[in-house]
């Protein structure tokens, strides 16, 4: 959609989940984005008469999440090329609740992942109406979670502060993850990254789906934050939660194996989101230096305006290209190019901020003023940079990949 559009082999039925897409985030996340943005609380962001309660309702009630689940459409590029295109969209609208809507269905892949019927009944059933959480970032561990090649990973020296035990048919959970957790103080089930032998650092972990009601399950209060304020994220604590032992859906034998997998699926999914957000400060910043007159003229009459504009289009196209190519890749097929997903994530969160600091820059003052909706752009794309794993520790990762 916009500008720049210029999408090829798209057959109507694509074009119109796009352009459903679309017409979601222009008239649904964007003006909810900016209300919850505006909220000094962040406790009124997830208070019962909140938009937020809309906005979860009217995602579900679009079935773009049930795209994944078409026969049709299962294990082709096609698929990919339509959820990336939604993704961008949804990233266009806002970024924070395009994050949140994501991570939902967290516990519903991977209940379907193992293929087992009392999973699937219980966390991905038709009409599931689960709020999900990927409850991995602890106090004392933030991106040295997703560090799997570095040496530290496996060091004995690193305590977790969440351990998982084994106890008879259970297994009892005590610890705490950190308050970066997204949907973190709204999620009714975890899936929680956790580890079972301490003994060897982050090595030895598991994947649990944990029903955040049970006894002994307590949340922290929602985190207030820089940017993507619509994004509710916070603490969650377990003091000794007993769940079933079928409810460990990976155990250590595979859990490296299984994190990298999901940190490429979601630094790829980071992508494709932040092209849109990318997408949405460059036309922002076009439509603005049209109207903006300085020195007798429309501002994008002037050359230095026209260069950073260009810049901006030249970045975004750029970077879409690279996540569309990631994304349709790893969503074609098991996903397992890391190094690809995290370039993909590293460069378009990256595009994102400095064309939306850019964009800043074209509205000069006024791109100070919370009245227009540039300097929110900004402050969503610089938490980018940090979340999903930092940027700086992801490229060290996807650099050992290489070498």
């Amino acid at each position: 959609m916009g500008l720049t559009d210029i999408e090829v082999e798209l057959s109507e039925e694509d074009r119109s989940v796009r352009d459903l897409a679309h017409k979601f985030a222009a008239e649904v996340l964007r003006p909810a984005g900016k209300i919850l943005d505006r909220m000094a609380d962040p406790a009124d962001v997830i208070a019962k008469k909140s938009v937020l309660w809309d906005v979860f309702e009217k995602f579900r009630g679009l079935g773009l999440d049930a795209l994944a689940d078409d026969p049709a459409l299962v294990g082709t590029p096609r698929l990919g090329r339509i959820q990336a295109m939604v993704s961008e969209e949804l990233g266009w609208g806002d970024s924070g609740l395009a994050i949140s809507l994501g991570v939902c269905g967290f516990p519903a892949f991977f209940a379907r992942l193992l293929g087992r019927p009392e999973l699937i009944e219980r966390f991905a059933a038709p009409g599931n109406r689960e709020i999900g959480c990927w409850a991995i970032t602890e106090p004392n561990h933030g991106s040295d979670v997703l560090a799997f090649n570095q040496p530290f990973f496996e060091s004995p020296q690193i305590r977790a502060d969440c351990i998982a035990t084994k106890d008879g048919d259970d297994y009892v959970i005590r610890g705490q993850k950190a308050a970066w957790v997204s949907n973190g103080t709204i999620a009714t089930v975890a899936t929680l990254f956790c580890t079972l032998d301490p003994a060897h650092g982050m090595r030895d972990g598991g994947v649990a789906l944990v029903p955040l009601d049970l006894p002994g399950v307590t949340r922290g209060a929602p985190l207030d934050k820089l940017g993507q304020r619509a994004l509710n994220q916070g603490e969650i604590f377990f003091d000794d939660v007993r769940i079933p032992a079928q409810y460990m859906v990976v155990g250590s034998d595979a859990y490296k194996t299984v994190a990298e997998m999901v940190l490429t699926m979601a630094n790829a999914s980071m992508g494709v989101t932040f092209v849109g957000v990318a997408r949405a400060a460059f036309e922002h910043a076009l439509a603005y230096a049209q109207e903006r007159v300085q020195g007798g003229i429309p501002i994008v009459c002037h050359q230095a305006v026209k260069m950073k504009l260009f810049q901006m289009f030249r970045q975004t196209e750029a970077a879409r290209a690279l996540a569309r190519r990631v994304f349709v890749y790893n969503s074609s097929q098991q996903p397992s190019l890391l190094e690809y997903s995290i370039a993909s994530k590293t460069f378009c969160t990256q595009t994102a901020f400095d064309v939306a600091h850019t964009a800043v820059t074209i509205y000069g003052g006024n791109g100070l003023s919370r009245e227009y909706p540039v300097e929110k752009l900004l402050r969503d794309a610089r938490a980018s940079l940090i979340e999903d794993g930092c940027n700086d520790i992801l490229s060290l990762v996807a650099a050992d990949k290489l070498c």
